[in-house]
């Protein structure tokens, strides 16, 4: 399925204490379980100012239909082609 990286801008979400970001979490997954098993979160990176988003769909459509129903930005999805790590070099 494909992977997407989601860069979500929200001034000042890296100062937002756990409560704050559980409750980010918990309606998130909410809206996807209503969306059903074709999308899934994988993980994200909180930044001051951004969340960057990891997530499985198999298209960027239903990727916004999350953002918009969970009420989330979604100001850029980047679909992933590849991954690399140190082991790459190898």
């Amino acid at each position: 399925m494909p992977q997407f990286v989601i860069e979500r801008e929200m001034p000042g979400v890296g100062s937002l204490g756990a409560s704050d970001l559980q409750g980010a979490s918990q309606q998130s997954c909410s809206v996807l379980r209503d969306l059903g098993p074709e999308i899934q979160w994988v993980h994200s990176y909180v930044t001051d100012d951004r969340i960057y988003c990891i997530y499985r769909a198999p298209s960027e459509e239903l990727i916004r239909q999350h953002a918009e129903t969970a009420g989330f930005p979604a100001n850029r999805i980047s679909q992933v082609r590849s991954v690399i790590d140190p082991t790459t070099a190898e």
